[in-house]
């Protein structure tokens, strides 16, 4: 499955994130920004491929918010709520400009979200293919 090889790729990338420490010149937090914007894209479109092949038929908007709760519904993820936050820092991405959001983003993607990108992939790996 394609989509979940992306997703594997982007989080063996995603990574990297715990080689850097603060304080991050400009490329350097403009890269782990980004590293954490492509696992994101590569986790919500997976599972809209994972959930639409189980017959999930609310996936079929391509709404990342309706593939979210979907896929919380459908028992694929378990904390809805770190979703919905890790999808509003993709969102704030377009603002990375700002140091502060940025970093945000970053801290974020370190504390909470590679873990959760983690679990996902068990999860598929362990029920879903």
């Amino acid at each position: 499955m394609k989509k979940y090889e992306n997703f594997c790729a982007a989080l063996s990338n995603m990574k990297e994130i715990y080689n850097y420490e603060e304080p991050f010149d400009n490329v350097i937090l403009t890269g782990l920004v980004g590293l954490y914007e492509i696992c994101f894209e590569q986790a919500w479109k997976m599972m809209k491929e994972i959930l639409d092949t189980h017959g999930f038929e609310e996936g079929a908007t391509g709404s990342p918010k309706t593939i979210l709760k979907t896929a919380y519904k459908a028992g694929m993820i378990r904390d809805e709520e770190s979703w919905l936050r890790a999808l509003q820092e993709r969102n704030n991405v377009s603002h990375s400009y700002n140091r502060a959001i940025a970093i945000e983003i970053v801290s974020q993607a370190k504390e909470n979200f590679y873990n959760m990108f983690c679990e996902l992939q068990k999860e598929i790996e362990s029920k879903w293919l």
